[in-house]
């Protein structure tokens, strides 16, 4: 396989310039669609505000706050590990008393996407970036600020066939966050 960078989104910051960043898995229109059928129904169940369906992602590696002139080098960083292709199913739904949040994950892990999460944390580490180093967890937030449910509702699996990754910028604004592919890695073949 090979790797190829995509570059898009929003313009750039200028160099010095802070930016909200994080590695994600980014869903095709199938997938998202999906997903925001199963954050309707939990929407009815715990109420809450939904996740907007083109925010929905799994999170790999967030790093937060980052300088603006320091991309290249991230970017270089991430260009560093080998986009891997898996399956990821996402068949359980859960809520988090201590967020108050409701969300959409995996049972099972694939060995490709988790190998690939170990090389990208430490392609970071190795480049001198910080992130959140909580232990990766596959999971899309699907609603935020619910109440506890009294039952989930049975929702049919969701099958993501991913191939690589993105790097997002997260933009807070009054209507909430939005975000924006800034470069994605994907497998050739």
């Amino acid at each position: 396989m090979r790797e190829r960078a995509i570059e898009g989104g929003r313009p750039r910051a200028a160099g010095g310039a802070g930016l909200r960043l994080f590695f994600a898995l980014w869903p095709d229109d199938a997938v998202r669609d999906a997903l925001a059928a199963w954050a309707r129904a939990l929407h009815k169940a715990c109420g809450g505000r939904t996740t907007r369906p083109q925010n929905l992602h799994v999170t790999l590696a967030f790093l937060g706050d980052t300088d603006g002139g320091r991309l290249p080098g991230l970017k270089a960083a991430a260009g560093s590990v080998t986009p891997r292709a898996f399956e990821l199913v996402l068949d359980q739904q859960g809520y988090w008393t201590h967020n108050r949040i409701a969300w959409a994950g995996a049972s099972e892990t694939p060995e490709a996407l988790r190998a690939m999460v170990v090389d990208l944390r430490a392609a970071l580490g190795a480049a001198g970036f910080r992130f959140d180093e909580k232990p990766f967890v596959s999971h899309v937030t699907l609603l935020r600020k619910g109440s506890p449910p009294r039952a989930l509702p049975r929702l049919d699996p969701v099958a993501w066939r991913g191939c690589g990754f993105a790097l997002v910028r997260s933009h807070t604004g009054p209507a909430g966050s939005d975000y924006a592919v800034e470069a994605e890695w994907r497998a050739v073949e």
